[in-house]
């Protein structure tokens, strides 16, 4: 990626009304574009991995990708949710890069200032990552208000023209990295839990604002801490309504609509049938084991009920935006989760000792590095993000089967 940013030979917005075309031009792109980027980001650090998410989301957004899936009163090219379909299916079957440093950037501020936004904050906001790639973290999480979000004690007290907040949270993803945040915080310590609380654009250059990195068992930073020391922020920072808070965070945490999931069970997929192929083609010990035998194809059946969920999910999406009380998230995140683990697992028991050792590793290469131990050390993460499985398995209990709290 080192050539002209702008790659005239592929023009895919040009075909979103082409099904076929369309999805040819983004393949072809993503071939040529993300060429031999593994082997760029094979052992490097955490600044290294950043400058290059932010030279591949220039890349994407030369070709209209990197915001292909705004509505157009957003400033994207309001593609069809087929179309968003084909994009993720092609960036996992490719390997191409994901911009994982912009998840925030690219769904939840859009999606949260576009529902309950000024005009202003829209203008300056949603136009700041379109046209000048800023980075956004979430401040949701504190150390005590985790899966109970509701319960947070970060405290904002206005004074005039500001709010002036103090507190604590924590697992904000790549918030290193971050200029802007989007800040939950409790306005209202008299009111219930779920009351009380509202929602606030932070930026983390103010006075007050400390980011410190949590290094995680694989050696790796992803997650920061962020402290609040009285700082200051403008009233014209608040988003919707005070007290009104958790009302808008429904709209950033339904923001990302499932595509999410999917790129990552059709990496999943690709990464299960190598691995398959590859026994095959050289004979692999494993394969020739009952018991890992049996292990794989196991895991090669959750996968592919994973993605029949994930499949109909989709369909219930373009059939209804909103799904507002759909369970399908829930059911998949939980499936997800246990399955990663599971197979992680297994491709350690299969590499033996040889998983013991320190490999190298690609950063950014989605739930699969290269590094056996590493990949699975990850993948307790997924036992907590976007809910920890006990939190979802209360949730299937509860509103699914109706069993009582």
């Amino acid at each position: 990626m080192t050539e002209a940013l702008v790659d005239t030979r592929y023009e895919p917005l040009k075909h979103a009304g082409d099904p076929v075309r369309f999805r040819a031009e983004v393949r072809g792109w993503l071939e040529t574009r993300s060429r031999g980027w593994t082997d760029r980001m094979t052992d490097v650090t955490e600044d290294e991995y950043a400058a290059f998410q932010k030279e591949w989301f220039q890349e994407l957004s030369s070709v209209g990708l990197a915001t292909a899936h705004w509505p157009l009163q957003w400033g994207g090219a309001g593609l069809s949710h087929q179309n968003q379909v084909i994009i993720n299916e092609e960036v996992a079957r490719t390997g191409a890069p994901r911009p994982s440093l912009y998840t925030i950037s690219l769904n939840h501020v859009p999606a949260t200032l576009f529902a309950f936004g000024t005009q202003d904050q829209r203008d300056r906001y949603v136009k700041g990552v379109q046209e000048s790639g800023e980075i956004w973290c979430q401040g949701f999480s504190e150390p005590n208000a985790g899966s109970d979000l509701a319960s947070l004690r970060t405290r904002a007290a206005r004074q005039g023209d500001v709010y002036v907040v103090s507190g604590q949270k924590i697992w904000s993803s790549m918030a290193m990295h971050a200029r802007y945040c989007l800040l939950l915080a409790r306005t209202d310590f008299e009111a219930k839990k779920h009351a009380g609380i509202s929602y606030f654009i932070l930026d983390l250059e103010s006075p007050g604002v400390t980011v410190r990195p949590i290094r995680q068992a694989t050696g790796r930073s992803e997650f920061c801490e962020i402290f609040l020391d009285e700082v200051e922020i403008p009233v014209a920072n608040l988003i919707g309504e005070e007290n009104e808070g958790w009302k808008v965070a429904q709209s950033t945490l339904s923001a990302e609509r499932g595509l999410m999931i999917f790129e990552l069970s059709e990496r999943l997929m690709k990464d299960m049938n190598r691995q398959l192929a590859d026994g095959r083609r050289s004979r692999a010990a494993w394969l020739a084991d009952d018991e890992l035998r049996r292990d794989f194809m196991e895991h090669y059946a959750a996968m592919l009920a994973l993605r029949r969920m994930v499949a109909s999910m989709l369909a219930e999406v373009e059939a209804n935006p909103e799904m507002g009380a759909s369970l399908a998230p829930v059911y998949i995140k939980l499936h997800f989760a246990v399955l990663i683990h599971a197979y992680t697992a297994f491709l350690v028991k299969v590499d033996g000792l040889d998983a013991q050792y320190r490999h190298p590793e690609i950063f950014g290469g989605g739930q699969h590095t290269g590094n056996r131990m590493i990949d699975y050390i990850w993948s307790y993460a997924w036992t907590i993000s976007g809910g920890t499985n006990e939190i979802m398995r209360n949730i299937i209990s509860e509103r699914g089967l109706g069993l009582p709290r």
